[in-house]
């Protein structure tokens, strides 16, 4: 891979890692596009650990990259299961009512 290549594959991990933090700051009452943020940030994270295995030829970025997603499968799964709850009780999911959550 030349340098090149590689700076622009950093920059377009940056660039999904940007649009994830921006997501979660611009949109902060919608829970559903907090999550997506998280994982587009995630996914960022996997495709920096890709490039640099491939770089450095190297299979730890890859077994990284199956725990990273392991982890944001069970994140979204969790997370969606407990926006379903809060939905069937509320009636609404917004950021302003999970301070109701409170056990």
């Amino acid at each position: 891979m030349s340098n090149f290549s590689i700076f622009f594959l950093l920059l377009f991990s940056f660039c999904m890692f940007f649009f994830g933090i921006l997501g979660i700051f611009i949109t902060r009452k919608n829970i559903i596009i907090i999550l997506v943020s998280i994982e587009l940030m995630l996914l960022a994270v996997n495709f920096n650990f890709a490039i640099f295995s491939v770089l450095l030829e190297d299979v730890f970025g890859q077994v990284f990259i199956l725990y990273i997603l392991t982890l944001a499968g069970a994140e979204a799964a969790i997370g969606l299961a407990i926006l379903i709850i809060f939905y069937r009780i509320r009636g609404i999911i917004a950021v302003n009512f999970v301070t109701s959550l409170k056990g």
